[in-house]
């Protein structure tokens, strides 16, 4: 299923409505159908501004916070980026418009492969999809430009900040609970972090380890 001329239409005034504003985010929201990423029963709802649930006990987050996180970012052409959590892979696909090079990790084996499989239907060429602990971020490819996380901490996670070059933003939700998260932007200094609290959000947890199907 993909979007029709109206859909779309108010697809994009819902993100405008909530605050994504970015005319090259919008442009990227624009191009990447949500649809191919949505299976099932919920499929007739991926225009609208509403997370779903996908395989894996995981969701698909709601396109607006996609967008206001992709904004936050503030993506050059020319970064490297490494997201924490692929999901169903839009975030990633999102990223890929606006960025040099997105590496994407998620603990549960079948997610990669299914969103390896539709980035490759879309022919997303810059993507690089791994099974892993994204706690631990990517070592081998670090640093990175930027660094988004799609699942919440109590804190920032040490290695991913280690992980963020100088000058780098990291966003990502934190919280000690899912009922009271915050989506923060980190960004790094030679001389340490600033921390900027954007708005109220609710993340799946991070967890260590793979999932049981990985």
């Amino acid at each position: 299923m993909t979007a029709g001329a109206t859909q779309k239409m108010q697809f994009l005034y819902a993100l405008r409505s909530k605050g994504v504003t970015d005319a090259r985010v919008l442009t990227a929201m624009e191009k990447i159908d949500r649809g191919p990423f949505i299976r099932g029963y919920f499929s007739e709802r991926a225009y609208e501004d509403m997370p779903l649930p996908i395989a894996c006990g995981q969701t698909i987050s709601q396109p607006s916070v996609v967008g206001l996180m992709t904004q936050a970012l503030d993506l050059g052409s020319r970064d490297k980026v490494l997201e924490i959590g692929t999901g169903s892979g839009y975030q990633a696909a999102i990223l890929s418009q606006l960025a040099r090079r997105v590496y994407t990790i998620d603990r549960h084996r079948r997610l990669v492969q299914e969103a390896r499989a539709v980035f490759e239907s879309l022919a997303l060429s810059n993507i690089t999809t791994l099974t892993a602990d994204g706690s631990f971020g990517l070592p081998d490819q670090a640093p990175f430009d930027r660094i988004l996380v799609t699942a919440a901490a109590e804190d920032p996670p040490g290695p991913l900040l280690a992980q963020l070059k100088i000058g780098g933003i990291m966003v990502l939700p934190v919280g000690q609970s899912d009922t009271v998260q915050s989506l923060i932007r980190v960004t790094r200094h030679e001389n340490g972090y600033d921390y900027d609290e954007l708005r109220s959000v609710r993340f799946v947890p991070l967890v260590e380890g793979l999932g049981k199907d990985g």
